[in-house]
């Protein structure tokens, strides 16, 4: 105790050089003496500090001005250097019931190709790096999203260049040839791949909401590459691509300048595919039928090696919850950070999710089983809740009822402590998420698209905490009345029936039906 007392002396009073001064004993590098005084008072002969202060909370609120051709601009200043700006349009797989599948597909491959203005996507991409700025497109179900982080000096730039990208591509024959390559070999990759995940949700989808909407296929069927061609992307574009369907979003840039520089170079723009008024918009609502999509297919071989991963199957079976627009949305998000899981191999605390419910009684009770993990997909108009379980081909069945028993326990007693911190959990993603600039431009983006206006993070959590254990209880009794889809993948000779996992669903400990054979 006495060392340890001496060296705090030292450390606190004793003569240590710090930045060639001489902290205690009052000399420092000019050579002059230090006066004695409080580092709590304003230092002699130091200009007063100015300190950076909010503005109030309009500083933290999410601004919207509608221009007059109906393109929204929304943005949420930020401090910092750089900026993230881009266009969103209500546009996706869901809304090609009247083409050919893949459309969209398509034009997220062709993103940042030639346009009116620049000759190649080697000149976008140096007109951008002067900026110090990189770029990307992603297509959903239902939007497609230019994004580009760029120096914020460089907006100018970087708002004519969204809009040429979005309104005048050249769609040349050599980019189309480039593109039906590069979705071939997508396609031929997806198939390879050890992880089944984004097959498995394609699956779900399709015998979710059979031939509709949101269960159209994403991903560009082979045998449409060679029939899409720049006539049929006009003629898409030409409904889909309009300003009413459109968001101007960025983030770390004053709301002003922003809508100054979408008025310069978004409003009064001819289209390249002309600005004819859109004729066939599907304005389809989503319509929940359940169902089972199934594909045998051999696994023992995705991922050869010296420790290759062993042959399992598949399963992911889901129900309708709700469109991300209802109150019920957050009472789902709770569900699924309840639910949780994971793979069998993760390590961490419970910031990793080891005390969700898949993992207390799914994974840890269940050697056998490799995953089970909780997925929950919400749109406009409907919403999927789904889990996706993977184990050796022979124990199918079990694993089948494993998985319907955790659905019909949802309804079940909801512990304080489990809810509690599933909710604290979803909380801290949250933020923890919006600490990215790229992140907060895609919920600014979205959330205007879908309802002009955007709900804080702080207004969010607040909803989080007012969740309930009986309003858990309320949206699960709801959604297993529902017909669930299913979808397999590998070896399924012994997946149990459809009908057998729609009883199992409706029973009360959701066992499947007992079944007796003679010879096995």
């Amino acid at each position: 105790m006495a060392a340890a007392m001496a060296w705090l002396r030292r450390g606190a009073w004793g003569p240590t050089r710090r930045c060639g001064v001489l902290v205690a004993g009052r000399s420092y590098s000019g050579g002059g003496a230090y006066p004695n005084v409080s580092l709590t008072s304003p230092l002699p002969g130091v200009p007063k500090a100015v300190f950076a202060a909010a503005e109030g909370q309009e500083r933290f609120e999410t601004r919207v001005t509608v221009l007059e051709n109906g393109l929204r601009v929304a943005s949420q200043n930020k401090f910092g250097q750089f900026c993230t700006v881009g266009i969103l349009v209500n546009s996706g797989s869901r809304h090609e019931a009247k083409y050919l599948s893949g459309i969209s597909h398509f034009l997220e491959k062709l993103a940042f190709s030639s346009t009116a203005q620049f000759g190649s996507k080697d000149e976008i991409l140096l007109t951008l790096e002067k900026h110090g700025g990189i770029c990307d497109c992603q297509a959903s179900r239902d939007t497609i999203m230019y994004a580009v982080s760029a120096d914020t000096r460089g907006l100018d730039t970087v708002v004519n260049l969204l809009a040429d990208v979005v309104l005048q591509p050249r769609l040349s024959d050599e980019e189309i040839e480039m593109t039906r390559t590069a979705i071939r070999f997508e396609l031929e990759d997806l198939n390879m791949r050890p992880d089944p995940e984004p097959l498995l949700t394609e699956m779900i989808h399709a015998a979710a909401y059979r031939e509709n909407t949101v269960g159209l296929n994403r991903f560009c069927p082979v045998e449409n590459t060679e029939r899409i061609d720049r006539q049929v992307l006009h003629s898409y574009l030409r409904n889909y691509y309009t300003p009413d369907r459109m968001v101007l979003a960025g983030v770390g840039m004053e709301h002003q300048q922003l809508v100054e520089y979408a008025k310069k170079h978004l409003l009064g723009v001819e289209p390249v595919w002309g600005s004819g008024q859109a004729k066939e918009v599907d304005r389809s609502v989503a319509q929940y039928t359940g169902g089972i999509v199934k594909v045998v297919k051999d696994m023992s071989d995705v991922s050869l090696g010296p420790t290759p991963i062993p042959e399992l199957t598949h399963i992911m079976i889901g129900l309708e919850s709700c469109s991300f627009l209802e109150e019920d949305f957050i009472p789902f998000a709770v569900l699924n950070m309840m639910m949780g899981g994971g793979g069998s191999f993760s390590a961490g605390g419970p910031g990793k999710g080891m005390f969700t419910r898949l993992y207390l009684n799914v994974l840890n009770r269940h050697h056998w089983m490799y995953n089970a993990t909780s997925y929950h997909h919400s749109y406009e108009d409907t919403g999927l809740l789904c889990i996706h379980a993977s184990a050796d081909p022979k124990q199918v069945r079990e694993m089948v009822e494993i998985i319907t028993r955790e659905f019909i326990l949802m309804a079940g007693a909801v512990g304080e402590v489990e809810l509690e911190r599933a909710k604290t959990q979803l909380k801290s993603m949250l933020m923890m998420n919006l600490e990215s600039r790229p992140v907060i431009f895609e919920d600014v983006g979205r959330q205007v698209l879908a309802t002009n206006t955007r709900k804080l993070p702080h207004e969010l959590c607040a909803l989080i905490s007012q969740v309930k254990s009986t309003d858990i209880k309320r949206v699960v009794t709801k959604m297993l009345h529902k017909k669930p889809a299913v979808a397999a993948l590998g070896d399924l000779t012994d997946l149990p029936t459809y009908e057998h996992i729609q009883a199992a669903l409706s029973s009360r400990d959701g066992r499947l039906p007992r079944m007796y054979r003679l010879f096995r």
